[in-house]
């Protein structure tokens, strides 16, 4: 008989620690947990990045090597050279990080690079799809 309470009273407590656990767990899952924002860029077509880059509050920023730069580029960028290993601190020495910034390059594969570097730094930034070949392609015009 003894056995058999003690039995009962070990499953009982069991028991209610089971239903502690649960409630706890049940508690801890609507809990609101502030969750970290991934720094976003977007990609966008050439007419959309012309009708962006003639505010004169966007900031544009050439990525390609100082080469393809002078061989042609958008009116009005700056340059800097994602593949430098300062990339970041250059940037950031010559844009203003309360401004949305504009970045292209040859193709938009170097310039996507750029604007999640730039994304990561807090800034607003959009990238040229398709760099300035599609730049090019759709009969918008390059400066030297």
């Amino acid at each position: 008989m003894i056995v058999l309470m003690i039995n009962v009273k070990t499953m009982m407590l069991l028991a209610l620690v089971a239903v502690i656990a649960v409630s706890c767990v049940t508690s801890m899952r609507h809990r609101s947990v502030p969750q970290q924002i991934a720094p976003s860029w977007s990609d966008v077509g050439v007419d959309e990045f012309q009708t962006l880059i003639a505010d004169p509050s966007v900031q544009l920023l050439d990525v390609r090597t100082q080469e393809e730069f002078d061989e042609g580029h958008i009116s009005g960028a700056l340059l800097v050279d994602v593949n430098d290993s300062a990339f970041v601190e250059n940037a950031l020495a010559v844009i203003d990080r309360q401004r949305p910034v504009a970045v292209y390059c040859r193709s938009g594969r170097r310039s996507a690079r750029a604007a999640s570097q730039l994304a990561n730094q807090g800034l607003t930034v959009t990238n040229l799809n398709g760099g300035v070949i599609a730049w090019q392609d759709n009969g918008k015009t390059l400066v030297k």
